[in-house]
């Protein structure tokens, strides 16, 4: 994969006016003595490493491993990922920039807002250092935490996953029953000229998050009751947006790695998914389209033959036997938004805590604003027609929700569509597998006509320590770790569900 540098903290300048002077990928200064260093320099470093590995890295894996990814052929760069596999190197670099460069200077912002008294600044410090600290665990399940970021200390111990959880969460309430929306925060992307309001509420919505992905394993009703019944959380998605421009270093993450040749590199990695188009076109009997979702156009482009064809995971096909414009390719464009959370998945999760603790009516009316908010998103009409098609099933939430929410992060959020998927169960295993719809070497044997809409399937070639109908469920302990630290627990294995997921 190609590597995207982001530049030091040095070359920020104190004034934030667009994203062009903070995201020269060639920039790469020595950095000042710490004493010297602002807040204001820090925060738009801080935010475009996350953006850079949230929604790079573990968009491409968590596209895959969640089956609306499948891989082109003639290239072998995430065949892995395909395969339901990660390695501990392939992960190694996200988890450091993750962890070196995003954490590490999120703690320099935290203790200068703390001493200034900067609670504007503390809370979007605390909500990013949070972010970041939710996504680690929904990758490896455990990570140094309470141990973490010391410099005296070069083996932290590694802490369960809920304990990181519920120790962000802890961090989250500190910092919002000091900050007022009222106050200023330092230069950011995600809210420029803002005042700490849209941060009060961006964190409102990740407690939500983190409350709800406990669900199964903590009851959390008294926590998210009074979330809910404030209802304080963002009027629009929470997204990097408005900040790339065309340029070489200036795009949108995603889109520099995989769609620009301003790399020097012309490969074509990434189709979509015979699951995902299946599931958002249905045939009917002769193959005719019984429905299209109107989002399917907006998440992924046609193919050359101006048709949708989703390919199947586990292979990358024979280099000469299928045309790269037989398959169907992600929308993408260089100002694309990098999703943090949406509109879509606040009402999914509220519609979740509603069919856990409330009623069903309340839980149906969260999951249809859900879909409403999702085609909002993609900028089209049809969430009527979509709920009376698949409406809520309060027998089955799981299933209701789960699968219409995978459908809705196809286009937004692969990473978490990965997660929730873990959590919740659905999509599930169906009864086909991915040698019913293509063997390998065999062109006239490629035939997706079997699947079922909505269900998973196993890849082609499936990573052996996975197996037949599962998932990934986690990866490996990042390399760039657990090379030099002797706590780095034992490797529970593939198919271990990380905490949430029990």
């Amino acid at each position: 994969m190609k590597k995207i540098l982001l530049m030091s903290v040095v070359a920020l300048s104190a004034v934030l006016g667009s994203c062009d002077s903070y995201l020269d990928i060639n920039q790469d200064p020595n950095s000042p003595a710490e004493g010297n260093i602002e807040t204001n320099m820090l925060m738009p470093a801080i935010e475009m490493n996350v953006a850079a590995s949230y929604g790079n890295f573990l968009r491409i894996a968590g596209g895959f491993h969640s089956e609306q990814y499948a891989h082109l052929n003639g290239t072998e760069n995430y065949i892995d990922y395909s395969q339901f596999n990660m390695s501990a190197t392939r992960s190694s670099s996200t988890y450091t920039q993750f962890t070196q460069k995003a954490l590490q200077n999120t703690k320099t912002v935290l203790e200068k807002s703390l001493a200034a008294e900067d609670w504007g600044t503390y809370l979007a410090a605390t909500t990013l250092r949070a972010f970041v600290y939710q996504a680690l665990v929904d990758c490896y399940g455990e990570v140094p935490y309470t141990e973490a970021l010391e410099p005296n200390n070069l083996a932290p111990k590694y802490d369960d996953g809920q304990t990181v959880y519920e120790g962000v969460i802890a961090e989250l309430n500190t910092a919002l029953e000091h900050a007022s929306a009222s106050n200023p925060v330092v230069t950011n992307f995600l809210y420029p000229s803002a005042t700490a309001g849209q941060w009060i509420q961006f964190a409102n919505a990740l407690k939500l998050k983190l409350l709800m992905r406990m669900a199964n394993v903590k009851d959390v009703q008294s926590e998210v009751a009074p979330l809910i019944a404030e209802d304080n959380f963002p009027t629009s998605d929470v997204s990097y947006a408005g900040c790339w421009s065309n340029e070489s270093g200036h795009m949108n993450p995603f889109y520099s790695e995989e769609f620009s040749t301003a790399w020097g590199s012309s490969q074509i990695n990434i189709a979509a998914n015979v699951a995902i188009i299946g599931t958002m076109q249905v045939l009917d009997a002769e193959g005719n389209v019984a429905y299209l979702d109107p989002r399917l156009p907006k998440f992924f482009e046609k193919n050359g033959e101006g048709k949708y064809i989703g390919g199947v995971s586990g292979s990358n096909y024979p280099k000469t036997s299928f045309s790269v414009t037989k398959w169907c390719r992600p929308v993408a464009s260089f100002d694309m938004p990098v999703y943090l959370i949406t509109i879509s998945e606040i009402e999914f999760f509220k519609a979740e805590y509603y069919a856990r603790y409330g009623s069903a009516a309340d839980a149906a009316a969260h999951y249809a604003k859900a879909i409403e908010a999702s085609f909002a998103t993609a900028g089209v009409e049809g969430a009527a027609e979509y709920v009376a098609r698949y409406p809520y099933d309060a027998g089955n939430y799981q299933k209701s929700i789960g699968v219409a929410k995978w459908v809705a992060l196809s286009g937004v959020n692969t990473f978490e569509a990965w997660c929730e998927m873990r959590r919740l169960d659905y999509p599930a295993f169906g009864t086909i597998k991915g040698s019913d719809m293509y063997k390998i070497g065999d062109d006239s044997s490629f035939d997706t006509s079997k699947y079922v809409p909505g269900t998973l399937y196993t890849p082609v070639q499936v990573f052996g320590q996975v197996g037949d109908n599962k998932i990934l469920e986690r990866y490996p302990y990042a390399e760039s770790s657990s090379a030099r630290n002797p706590n780095t627990p034992a490797f529970p294995g593939y198919t271990s569900p990380v905490f949430w997921g029990k």
